[in-house]
Order: structure tokens, then C-alpha cells, then sequence
């Protein structure tokens, strides 16, 4: 009933470069086992070659993702607006607490 599936296994040591291969094994993917041994199981189609493209494909996709640099993230900026409108709250609120004054007994 099952002929159709296709499972593959890779060991990560055959990535070619030392770099590649510590950022595919940080992907935090549940089908990279603790030794490094890629899984994939596939049978989504009904022939076997279709299905060992699919694996192949998929794996491909995963080694990618792991190749590829993320781009450092530049931190944005307040705009002036919102820095003057932070300010403005912020004296309203110590304004709003100097009102009361200390309380007396008469």
C-alpha cells in the first residue's frame, strides 16, 4: 500500500563548507535529529519518482534557508513628533503629581 514513499536521509557533515553546516544544525527544524542527520519523508504523490523529486526538493529548500544571511536589522528612529509628544506627557504627569501638595491636619 505504501510504495510510494520515499524517505531520505542526509548527514549534515556533507555540506561542503564548516559554516553552513553550524547554521543548518541551529535551525531549530524537527526533522534535523541531535546527530546532525537530516530526515525527510515525503508521499504526498502517488508515484515514487514524483515523490523522491519532492524529497530532493525539500531538501534543497532546507539547505538554502540555512545558506542564506539574514539581514542585520537596523533600528529605526523615533520621529520628532513622537519624541515631543512623549516629552509633553511626560511634564503633564509630573505637573498632575505636584498639584496635590502635602496634606495637613486642620
Amino acid at each position: 500500500m505504501w510504495s510510494s514513499v520515499v524517505g531520505c536521509k542526509e548527514d549534515s557533515s556533507r555540506v561542503p563548507f564548516a559554516c553552513y553546516k553550524e547554521r543548518l544544525l541551529k535551525l531549530s527544524d524537527q526533522r534535523i535529529t541531535k546527530d546532525g542527520v537530516i530526515v525527510i519523508k515525503v508521499q504526498e504523490h502517488r508515484s515514487q519518482e514524483q515523490n523522491r523529486e519532492e524529497a530532493l526538493q525539500r531538501l534543497q529548500d532546507l539547505i538554502k534557508s540555512a545558506v542564506a544571511i539574514p539581514k542585520p536589522r537596523k533600528p529605526s528612529k523615533p520621529t520628532r513628533s513622537s519624541q515631543q509628544k512623549r516629552l509633553d506627557s511626560k511634564t503633564k504627569r509630573s505637573q498632575l503629581k505636584t498639584m496635590p501638595g502635602k496634606v495637613t491636619d486642620d
